[in-house]
């Protein structure tokens, strides 16, 4: 028997499958629009199960830490979170959360309670790796030893002043006087006084022997 011609049907199924491979890939048509998902809405039913979501706070906190409602998270379909007001000391702006779901015509189920930081709310600062601190401490040191060397310098270069303008002036010297100069002066005024006196001396001599 001759074999049956399955060229027809092989270029039919090779078509077919480049048609779905092209009808799947929306960048071979620019013309295909992405339709955005539709957002989730809160639930009705969990909304109301404020009075399930205070007891399930009362679980892990006191009744006077919890304040008022504010507000709610959607967080998908038949899915929420209710947000309370935070009365503890020392975390300001933190919320109250309870993570609520449901199935369809089910009853809230509490998913989970915890304590989140609101917009504003007092946070910890960011943790840094012990490798990034360490370098960080070191450039502060090496800063340090840079700014301590920089005011050595400067308090040599002004010793180094003081003795420059020392050596402008004689040891001799005060304030561009010459002190052996001022010595010498009144050597030679005791000098002249002594002469003086002398010479007085010799004249009173002469008169008396005279009388």
């Amino acid at each position: 028997m001759p074999e049956p011609d399955n060229t027809e049907l092989n270029a039919e199924i090779t078509k077919g499958v480049a048609e779905t491979a092209e009808s799947l890939d929306t960048s071979a048509n620019p013309d295909a629009t992405v339709v955005p998902a539709a957002p989730a809405v809160a639930d009705e039913v969990l909304l109301a199960a404020v009075d399930v979501a205070r007891e399930a706070l009362l679980e892990i906190t006191s009744a006077d830490s919890i304040g008022e409602p504010a507000g709610h998270i959607v967080e998908g379909d038949h899915a929420l979170s209710l947000l309370f007001e935070n009365r503890l000391d020392g975390y300001p702006g933190w919320l109250w959360t309870v993570s609520l779901a449901r199935v369809e015509d089910g009853e809230p189920t509490i998913l989970e309670t915890e304590l989140m930081p609101g917009d504003g709310a007092l946070l910890a600062p960011d943790w840094v790796p012990w490798s990034e601190r360490l370098a960080e401490y070191r450039a502060q040191q090496q800063e340090a030893a840079r700014e301590a060397a920089e005011s050595d310098d400067e308090d040599d270069e002004d010793e180094d002043d003081d003795e420059s303008e020392n050596s402008l002036l004689h040891a001799g010297d005060l304030d561009g006087v010459d002190v052996d100069e001022l010595d010498d002066s009144d050597h030679d005024d005791s000098d002249d006084d002594d002469s003086d006196e002398d010479s007085d001396e010799d004249s009173d001599d002469d008169d008396s022997d005279e009388h």
